[in-house]
């Protein structure tokens, strides 16, 4: 591939990640600042707002993490030491797994706010903003600890840098023991794991909840019932698409980051790849949930 070619690509690639960020983090921003405002005019308020005004200001944070990380792009290299691979890199992996944590906990209390009066998880519906922000503190507590090991086996660029997966060549993974690294490794995963099936068993109860409601609906409207369906119904439609949304884009970063054990090979494309895929799941969840709201 001759040099003008190459240019060409890379310039490419910094033009759409940059409109990515953009659209991301301004879609992130009207989707915090109008929950916010909803708060503090107590404009029906739901249980679920904390939690997607939570989420935004995650995708926010990660946007704007994930911008400094992939500096390298853009040509940026003597920024990158010891310290900051540590910090940024922690706070991209706390915020990406705090991600995760609150598009699960998203899912859980709208299975929670449909389901019916007589069933086993009414009382467990939410009656105040603190306990949504209880549990999403425990997601905050929990993550820390989960993401330390970070603090100790990354480092800054070395002669010979075993490149990091979220910026191209600016950070290193220092050795560590093989119990130290299965450890952590198995505390990294098994939270994705337990999430995604919650995810997964809400999404089908939910859905079984809304077959359920269409039939009595048709059984006692007949043909005259409305096609615009409920504000509820809605929100748990938007929020159904965003866990298959979600599901998807995860599965697509683990095939990516698997295969790319790429900065080894200085795969860039794969990287790249990598890097707007992650990106995606914070600009479009924001995108959906606007347009639901």
């Amino acid at each position: 591939m001759n040099k003008s070619k190459i240019l060409y690509i890379f310039i490419a690639v910094k033009i759409v990640f940059s409109i990515q960020i953009v659209i991301g983090k301004t879609a992130n921003f009207f989707l915090l600042l109008f929950h916010i405002l909803a708060y503090l005019l107590h404009f029906r308020p739901k249980t679920t707002d904390l939690t997607i005004a939570h989420l935004a200001l995650i995708h926010l944070l990660m946007l704007s993490i994930r911008t400094f990380l992939d500096t390298d792009i853009f040509g940026v290299q003597d920024i990158w030491n010891d310290i900051t691979c540590k910090v940024v890199v922690y706070l991209y992996r706390l915020m990406r797994n705090l991600s995760v944590s609150i598009t699960c906990l998203l899912s859980v209390l709208q299975a929670i706010t449909l389901s019916p009066r007589s069933s086993y998880l009414a009382k467990f519906k939410l009656t105040s903003p603190q306990q949504s922000l209880c549990c999403i503190l425990i997601s905050w507590v929990f993550n820390m600890f989960v993401n330390v090991h970070v603090l100790v086996s990354m480092k800054g660029p070395t002669n010979a840098t075993k490149g990091f997966a979220f910026a191209f060549e600016s950070c290193s993974i220092s050795p560590t023991g093989h119990y130290f690294k299965t450890f952590f490794s198995l505390i990294g995963i098994i939270p994705d794991i337990f999430h995604i099936r919650l995810m997964a068993l809400s999404s089908v109860y939910m859905v079984t909840l809304l077959c359920r409601h269409k039939r009595q609906c048709q059984h006692l409207h007949g043909t005259s019932l409305s096609p615009r369906a409920s504000p509820e119904l809605r929100a748990t439609w938007t929020i159904l698409l965003l866990m298959d949304f979600f599901v998807v884009m995860h599965f697509m970063v683990c095939i990516i980051s698997t295969s790319a054990e790429g900065m080894l090979k200085k795969d860039s494309a794969c990287l790249v790849v990598q890097m707007l895929v992650g990106n995606g799941y914070a600009t479009i969840s924001a995108l959906m949930l606007i347009s639901s709201e």
